[in-house]
């Protein structure tokens, strides 16, 4: 209490609301991968720096776009022998059809903010012209992490790299999850979102294959891998390769002669082989060509894409929506044609629930009428039955983290009784209002968490005299209904 030695009037302020605790965020995710450049507001290069961004044209700003996509095509024309009228323009691919690009990191981004991304971290591990891969850069960057307190989602889809010769391979993809993995589990304040390797038709597209690329290259510690989910398969999505006229070559152009008989004659087309659609020859010359390529690579040349940057999206527009505590499946993706495996409920029983390693991977799925859905929410732990969920492994998260940044403000307070009430009913009224929300199960308050704190509850003598002030907590969390079962049976007749 002030002393006052002159006469008046004072003032004194008293406090009556005991202290709060104020709720971290839950989805920030931090993305990991190659960029074509990493610069900060002035200009200044900032590589393996995590940067905190909240849209696309900032990360644009920062860190630049994808490279060109090249693209080689072969046209084929058709015309009347008799008034050279034109019949039809047909485009193809000259070879297989590119579907990856190099570098995934750009094409995710639009992927996370059209699902409902909002702010998150982005760290360059190298620039797209000249970096080699190397699962080096990746666990680098998840140790730069550790020093920032707010991301709580891991990202790398740039680890499932499609780059001719100088791709990501099993082992490697597996080394950067359990990385990301141990760093979650030992700073127990985020999560990671793992994409199964070359999840598509003709590669990773049957449950033994996934066992193989990911099942048996991730970590079996469960109180590690309780930190993360998988995610499978990729997504072919309605985003179009970043490309340009100087990226796309006219392999061959042939031009089929139709006589009046339908007796019809191939011959070499004036655009010579190889040449770029940027050529003056085809954009003033041939403007039918042009137009065609264009149309036929606006249809066609989309992007593939590892889901984890959408699913990212889900986590976020989820939490802000429901809550953290909500499992985020049963939701539909945005900018998604559909999967890249067509999953059946055979191979979705073979991901959901896994005797042999007990990694759950969870399906994305098209349905009729409602588009494609994330259609599951288990950590990798599926066989643990407390941290089976990804909601309530996240929604813990939520709460140690809260409750551990309020309660910092009582360290060197008094180690009695005062103070363990303002500590229980501090946590007490945070988890009140969660309960209120929906996030614990329980018709009262006390069915849906206890708080313990006090001499011979949590602390004997000893503890105090050595400066430990233990607080245990309980909660409840809902689960999701992963397994609705509608029972049906004939009633007999009764008047």
């Amino acid at each position: 209490m002030a002393s006052y030695n002159t006469p008046g009037v004072y003032i004194e302020e008293i406090t009556k609301f005991p202290p709060s605790v104020a709720a971290v965020e839950t989805a920030i995710p931090a993305f990991i991968g190659f960029t074509e450049k990493a610069e900060d507001e002035n200009g200044n290069p900032i590589p393996n720096t995590p940067t905190r961004i909240t849209s696309m044209v900032e990360y644009e700003a920062r860190f630049g776009r994808a490279p060109l996509q090249a693209f080689s095509v072969d046209v084929s024309q058709k015309v009347l022998s008799t008034g050279n009228k034109l019949l039809s323009t047909t485009v193809s691919f000259d070879g297989t059809k590119p579907r990856f690009p190099p570098y995934m990191l750009y094409y995710s981004m639009l992927l996370y903010f059209a699902n409902g991304g909002g702010p998150c971290y982005v760290v360059s591990i190298g620039d797209t012209s000249s970096t080699a891969y190397s699962t080096g850069l990746f666990t680098a960057a998840i140790t730069k992490l550790e020093e920032y307190d707010e991301p709580t989602l891991y990202l790398f889809p740039d680890a499932c790299s499609h780059r001719a010769s100088n791709e990501g391979t099993d082992s490697g993809v597996g080394d950067i999850i359990d990385a990301a993995l141990t760093s979650c589990a030992k700073l127990q304040d985020r999560f990671t979102i793992a994409d199964v390797r070359n999840a598509v038709t003709g590669g990773t597209d049957t449950n033994a294959e996934v066992t193989t690329h990911l099942r048996g290259q991730v970590l079996s510690d469960k109180d590690i891998i309780k930190y993360g989910a998988a995610y499978f398969p990729y997504l072919d999505t309605s985003i179009d390769f970043l490309t340009g006229d100087g990226a796309i070559t006219i392999n061959t152009h042939t031009v089929i002669s139709v006589a009046d008989d339908g007796t019809e004659t191939s011959a070499p087309g004036p655009i010579a082989a190889d040449t770029l659609l940027s050529d003056a020859s085809v954009v003033q010359s041939q403007t039918t060509v042009y137009n065609a390529v264009k149309a036929f690579l606006r249809n066609n040349g989309k992007v593939t894409l590892p889901p984890s940057a959408a699913v990212a999206g889900v986590y976020a527009r989820v939490d802000a929506s429901r809550g953290v505590w909500k499992a985020p499946a049963n939701v539909g993706l945005a900018l998604v044609d559909k999967p890249a495996v067509t999953i059946t409920n055979d191979i979705n029983d073979g991901l959901n629930v896994d005797p042999g390693s007990g990694k759950s991977v969870n399906a994305i799925r098209a349905f009729a009428g409602k588009g494609v859905l994330v259609w599951g929410a288990r950590t990798l732990a599926g066989n643990d039955n407390e941290w089976r969920y990804v909601p309530v492994r996240r929604f813990f998260n939520f709460v140690e983290e809260s409750i551990k940044k309020a309660t910092s403000a009582f360290v060197f307070e008094p180690n009695d009784a005062n103070t363990w009430v303002k500590v229980r009913t501090m946590i007490e009224n945070f988890l009140v209002l969660q309960w209120r929300d929906g996030a614990l199960a329980g018709a009262k308050p006390e069915d849906a968490f206890y708080v313990h704190i006090g001499l011979n509850q949590t602390m004997t003598a000893d503890d105090i005299l050595n400066g430990y002030m233990n607080v245990e907590i309980g909660m409840a969390v809902v689960r999701p209904a992963e397994f609705i079962v509608l029972k049906f049976s004939h009633k007999m007749q009764e008047s």
